[in-house]
């Protein structure tokens, strides 16, 4: 999972007042309710990177569109974004700040992948064991069904992967009936 450093800085700054100010949960809300709207109505590449619009015209639709509905904090990031011809990383912020928030917090989110759905007494085993491993409180799990997996299942949690399907270890085998047992 590439993060941005630039994005890190802007969200890192945002958390920090957040926290300071007991917002982190709200401030969170807010700025997902900003990212679901850019994503949804390509207004980062219709509006926002149009050279003729000036940043104050840009300003002006960011009031209009979100003035009732965020802080005076996200908002302000909105304007210092513009301002400085950075809002295309609005999403890359947001994505920032919902990492810090969760690491804060002791949650982490996971996707894993299984070639049929898992049952809630699976979902459940695979949350216990791999907060356990990766020393979170808490394991959000993303379900992706893919039937190359074959069996079992594999898991991303940031950028480490954990592999426990019948295919890697079919894989496994193959390379060892043809390259021989390179582990001795």
């Amino acid at each position: 999972m590439k993060r941005d450093p630039l994005a890190y800085r802007y969200a890192n700054a945002l958390f920090d007042l957040a926290k300071e100010r007991d917002q982190l949960e709200l401030i969170g809300e807010e700025l997902q309710a900003v990212k679901d709207v850019f994503e949804e109505t390509n207004l980062l590449d219709e509006v926002f990177r149009h050279p003729s619009i000036t940043n104050e015209e840009k300003k002006s639709l960011l009031k209009t569109h979100f003035g009732t509905q965020v802080s005076g904090a996200v908002m302000n990031l909105l304007f210092l974004l513009v301002d400085r011809k950075r809002i295309s990383i609005i999403l890359a912020v947001a994505d920032e700040y919902k990492r810090l928030s969760y690491a804060s917090r002791g949650v982490a989110e996971a996707t894993v992948y299984t070639a049929k759905p898992l049952s809630e007494e699976e979902r459940q085993a695979v949350k216990d064991t791999f907060a356990k491993k990766t020393n979170t409180g808490e394991l959000l799990l993303d379900e992706v069904n893919d039937p190359d997996v074959l069996g079992g299942f594999k898991i991303r949690i940031g950028d480490r992967v954990f592999d426990a399907s019948v295919a890697s270890q079919l894989e496994r085998i193959h390379k060892r009936m043809i390259y021989g047992n390179a582990s001795r």
